[in-house]
């Protein structure tokens, strides 16, 4: 069984991040999103992952290697643009085969992974498997029916009435018989080969479509309040470690990892938080659900169910709370400008000003 990991597509929804960072490898925890994916792809079993890159292949590249350090054997598939998820299956061809493999879209996040999943794919062998989750707003997601017997009956991709809250997971595990729907289906309005048309083919041609409802955390995190809320999530499963030096003038609560390399001065630190390697923490508070990245320095600030990313400074800024911070930021104070009232005023006037 071999894995396709989605690393194209360009991330607009954590635009300014993405201008310059490829969306699956901004940090959770200080690791990248699409490293847990990999590491749960290694964890079931699978060692060929052939990986579909766009314009940010060169990152995804640097960053994944030869997928040696996953035990993986990493072959990338580059996609000219983001045509859909079908359209990733499309140029997969001829590297997948016809084995059968799980599809996993790279800035996806499931806590406890896909090894179960994976067995009862194998266990079972149905020509296609989904997971499903209920959501509060189907509407953004692919949308699963289902009949009295828990039976797919029906896909649809961001329907404007959805006729269930049961949203399709970034997982999915196929036969080689995905390779003759998506031939088979035309671009969606959006201009894209839709994966949920796919699997309503295979569906319409009678073939064994099941799904599994899962009831742990799934994310996807494309945009920053889904992005804080895995990090928030990640953090609470930190074991502590304090690797750093935390001088006697500190204080540290709770789960706090303070990475080798780094130094907290005079400063107090409530976890979960993780303080990255090099970074300094002086004359500060870092509150619950924070990750700082390598060499950053924080200094007469107080930050809080935040993501930081590396090489970035926030100096004497007072709190900052419920912020993503991209790489090589710097957060100062503004100068100080004299404030004064500017009037134009008419006879027999009366102006009150509060000073």
């Amino acid at each position: 069984m071999k894995a396709l990991v989605l690393s194209g597509g360009a991330g607009t929804r954590l635009r300014p991040i993405t201008h310059t960072s490829a969306k699956q490898l901004v940090p959770v925890a200080n690791k990248a999103v699409l490293f847990y994916g990999l590491e749960s792809i290694a964890a079931a079993g699978i060692t060929e992952v052939g990986v579909i890159v766009g314009d940010t292949a060169e990152e995804i590249q640097e960053a994944v290697g030869d997928g040696s350090k996953f035990g993986l054997e990493i072959t990338y598939i580059p996609q000219e643009r983001p045509l859909g998820l079908a359209h990733a299956v499309l140029i997969a061809r001829d590297w997948l085969g016809d084995d059968d493999f799980v599809m996993y879209l790279g800035d996806n996040f499931i806590v406890g992974g896909i090894s179960d999943l994976v067995d009862e794919f194998r266990t079972h062998r149905p020509d296609a498997q989904i997971l499903l989750t209920q959501v509060a707003d189907p509407r953004a997601f692919g949308v699963a029916e289902l009949d009295a017997s828990g039976q797919v009956v029906g896909l649809e991709e961001k329907p404007e009435n959805p006729k269930s809250d049961l949203a399709l997971v970034g997982v999915y595990l196929f036969t080689p018989l995905i390779h003759e729907a998506v031939r088979a289906i035309r671009p969606s309005w959006r201009g894209e080969l839709e994966i949920t048309h796919a699997i309503q083919h295979l569906i319409d041609s009678r073939a064994d479509v099941r799904c599994t409802v899962i009831k742990g955390y799934w994310k996807d995190t494309g945009n920053v309040v889904d992005m804080l809320e895995v990090n928030r999530t990640v953090l609470e499963s930190l074991d502590r470690r304090i690797d750093g030096e935390v001088d006697e003038h500190s204080e540290t609560i709770g789960r706090v990892v303070v990475e080798e390399g780094a130094r907290v001065v005079n400063s107090r630190i409530v976890g979960p938080v993780v303080i990255g390697a090099g970074t300094v923490v002086e004359d500060s508070y870092v509150g619950p659900f924070t990750s700082v990245a390598e060499n950053c320095r924080i200094t007469d600030s107080e930050l809080e169910f935040s993501i930081v990313l590396r090489d970035s400074s926030i100096l004497g800024v007072g709190r900052i709370e419920n912020s993503l911070i991209g790489r090589h930021v710097e957060v100062t104070p503004a100068p100080s400008v004299p404030s004064a009232h500017r009037l134009v005023l008419g006879d027999h006037s009366k102006v009150q000003i509060h000073t």
